[in-house]
């Protein structure tokens, strides 16, 4: 028997778990042309493949790459003295509405040039990349005019053009009502809907629009407002719900049909229940939570127990939530949302694709799918989310090629 030449064969994991509730101990993973081929026993696969580099996965962890479905990573300047402010005893809130928050991050992103958002923004994306993450999905949000919503859509283009990890871009114009609109919200409203989304469906530069619905930055009514111009202009609809308080974002998120709804700290039980209903992915960010030092996180044993697709992301951004490793995340989604160690791991890989999606494509480890792996020097997922702090080696590919890590051996 003749065997098939391949590219890369991972071989004789530990574990390999899929991302789809499959958990499969001494398995070996063939990859050719950036796809998976095969997964298999590894006496099996062996007598399938000649592959051209071999890895021995011998007592190692292989899950899929993660995929980060909710970031911020564009942004001009920094705000680490409001960080400060906060661990001095001063709340989001209060610092918000002084002018800062979002609103800090959008004076400073305005002053930025394309350029430098793009060299600025690289190595957070490098190292989310060398962290495990093949999927990153990058909001706009910090220009709040159309200027500047354009220039960040297209410093996260000249991004996505060369980067191993598929970068996916969300429209954010509704983020924030910028400080020359303060007054007259209605009035920055009709030029998100009526200027910003035609704008941005014309260049092509965005996939989703995403809005901010909560208590002092945009109602249900207005929110739901954005997200239909959106959809006109064929971009899919995702929604900052619930998160400082129960803001009705989860019905709107239903009522809209928005492919996820984020955050959703606050979520009450008829917001589970819409959301299920509607078929939403929950998107859970607990690292702003820990970031923030709020007492309360989303409710993920009821949304889980309620049958909702869960996801879990970083929400890297510059003011509430600077964690860049999902695995970071997922430990606190074990330790602080009674999360296990199998659904964590699921929610950061599977249901961040379907967050984006792209089930079909990526976040389970199943033939055809694109090769997005992470091999872990760990036994197990329990031992990789007991070790959830530390910086544990691991090899990293992206469509089959390898984007971090020790060079592949046969």
């Amino acid at each position: 028997m003749t065997l098939k030449p391949i590219d890369l064969l991972l071989s004789n994991a530990n574990k390999v778990v899929s991302g789809n509730k499959g958990v499969y101990e001494g398995f070996s993973i063939a990859i050719d042309s950036g796809k998976i081929k095969a997964i298999g026993p590894a006496s099996e696969i062996a007598g399938l493949f000649h592959p051209r580099e071999e890895l021995d996965a011998t007592g190692k962890l292989i899950p899929p790459g993660f995929v980060d479905s909710h970031t911020h990573v564009i942004f001009g300047g920094q705000r680490a003295g409001e960080f400060v402010q906060r661990c001095s005893g001063a709340d989001y809130e209060q610092i918000a509405a002084a002018g800062g928050g979002i609103r800090a991050s959008v004076r400073m992103t305005r002053d930025t040039d394309l350029d430098t958002l793009v060299s600025d923004a690289l190595p957070r994306i490098q190292r989310m990349m060398a962290s495990g993450s093949t999927t990153i999905e990058i909001k706009s949000g910090y220009g709040l005019d159309l200027e500047t919503e354009l220039k960040m859509l297209r410093a996260i283009a000249i991004l996505a053009k060369d980067c191993p990890a598929e970068i996916v871009p969300t429209f954010m114009g509704a983020h924030e009502t910028p400080d020359e609109w303060r007054e007259d919200r209605s009035r920055y409203i009709k030029m998100v809907c009526e200027e910003m989304i035609p704008a941005v469906a014309s260049e092509g530069l965005a996939e989703f629009c995403d809005v901010f619905c909560e208590r002092g930055v945009f109602n249900p009514e207005e929110s739901q407002a954005v997200l239909e111009a959106g959809i006109a202009h064929g971009l899919k609809p995702k929604i900052h719900a619930d998160e400082m308080a129960a803001s009705g974002g989860s019905l709107v998120a239903a009522q809209v049909g928005a492919i996820s709804a984020d955050h959703l700290m606050m979520t009450p039980p008829e917001g589970i229940a819409a959301l299920k209903e509607a078929g939403v992915v929950a998107t859970l960010l607990p690292g702003t939570t820990f970031f923030l030092s709020k007492p309360t996180y989303a409710p993920a044993r009821k949304m889980i127990d309620a049958g909702l697709d869960v996801a879990l992301a970083t929400d890297r951004n510059p003011g509430s939530c600077t964690i860049e490793s999902m695995l970071f995340i997922m430990g606190l989604a074990v330790q602080r949302m009674n999360m296990t160690p199998l659904e964590a791991l699921e929610a950061a890989t599977l249901g961040g694709a379907k967050a984006l999606g792209r089930s079909e494509i990526c976040g389970s480890i199943d033939v055809e799918k694109r090769a997005d792996l992470i091999l872990w020097d760990a036994p197990d997922e329990d031992f990789l989310i007991y070790e959830f702090t530390n910086d544990l080696s691991r090899t990293v590919w992206a469509g089959g090629n390898r984007i971090s890590g020790p060079p592949v051996h046969s």
